[in-house]
């Protein structure tokens, strides 16, 4: 009995995404979520760039993810309308190359609140229709209590919402 939990506990397991807080100190932190995806690059490339389909409404701060917009090209901003007319630019696209990378500049959330910068850098590297995305986000500056303090939480956030993009993109939605 023991052995079949262990197997149902490995499949259920199976295809999420790995993350890793890989360096953290108060002036910094770099995390890093990898994920495989039963699609091809360029399905993962158009799904990216529909980030309201697929983003946690509740990181959002108009708490719906519908507001949120990413032009995957350089000078593209990811933004989000806010209901009172107002709205949030969130992170500038720095560099691009279709299907294969994406590098960001800008904070998410409470970060935009400090004196840190980020960048946000999406690989995708496709292989027999698979696609492996690895996201890895560096964070540097100010924050008071230091940065390190965050890490963790940031790497949370992240990963669960690459788990979201990738159901997306292989069901059409971003939740089970």
């Amino acid at each position: 009995m023991r052995g079949l939990v262990m197997v149902a506990a490995a499949l259920a397991l199976a295809g999420a995404a790995r993350a890793d807080v890989v360096d953290a100190n108060a002036n910094g932190f770099q995390v890093k979520e990898t994920v495989q995806i039963a699609a091809s690059s360029a399905k993962v490339w158009t799904s990216l760039g529909q980030v309201g389909a697929w983003w946690d409404s509740q990181h959002s701060w108009s708490h719906d993810a519908k507001n949120l917009s990413l032009d995957l090209r350089p000078g593209g901003c990811w933004c989000e309308a806010l209901p009172n007319g107002g709205g949030a630019h969130h992170m500038t696209v720095i560099f691009t190359q279709p299907a294969k990378t994406a590098i960001m500049d800008g904070t998410l959330g409470p970060l935009m609140f400090s004196g840190a910068a980020g960048h946000l850098v999406w690989g995708l590297a496709e292989k027999d229709g698979q696609t492996t995305l690895t996201q890895t986000y560096y964070v540097g500056g100010y924050f008071q209590g230091g940065l390190d303090k965050l890490a963790p939480a940031v790497d949370g956030v992240l990963t669960d919402q690459v788990g979201r993009l990738k159901r997306y993109v292989e069901t059409g939605k971003p939740t089970p």
